[in-house]
């Protein structure tokens, strides 16, 4: 019989929140975006999952090659029916930060909001591309 393998970190993470919101149940996980990073040829891609948040309150800022996301997630409203209460998605102010390698141009930084995912695209700079040089024997 084979058996499933499982990553001992999800584990512990999955019994660690279980653990703290049966014993705490007012107490609220700590919103933290998804967040994608990939790149090609031409440009660094970040996208982040930034579902509830309105546009206009997303601030992107990059500073000395250090780019940073901040927003909030407000809770809308919270119902209580008949003693049952469940708040599942997490809540708060979020802060990210990543490292801007050298041959991004940040001034040339693209930022597009579409269906609660936020796309940065971070272009390189065109002297910065990789180029083969060929050897020339005499």
């Amino acid at each position: 019989m084979l058996a499933r393998l499982t990553d001992p970190f999800s584990e512990l993470s999955r019994l660690h929140d279980r653990f703290f919101n049966l014993s705490w149940p007012e107490a609220k996980l700590e919103f933290r975006p998804a967040v994608d990073i990939y790149e090609d040829e031409k440009a660094i891609y970040l996208k982040a999952e930034l579902a509830g948040i309105k546009p206009e309150e997303i601030k992107i800022s990059v500073e000395k090659n250090v780019l940073t996301l901040e927003g909030e997630r407000k809770l809308e409203k919270e119902e209580k029916k008949e003693g049952y209460h469940r708040v599942e998605r997490s809540y708060g102010s979020f802060r990210r930060s990543f490292s801007v390698p050298e041959n991004v141009s940040t001034e040339e930084i693209n930022a597009a909001y579409k269906d609660g995912v936020l796309t940065l695209t971070l272009p390189k700079s065109h002297e910065a591309k990789p180029r083969e040089i060929k050897v020339n024997a005499n």
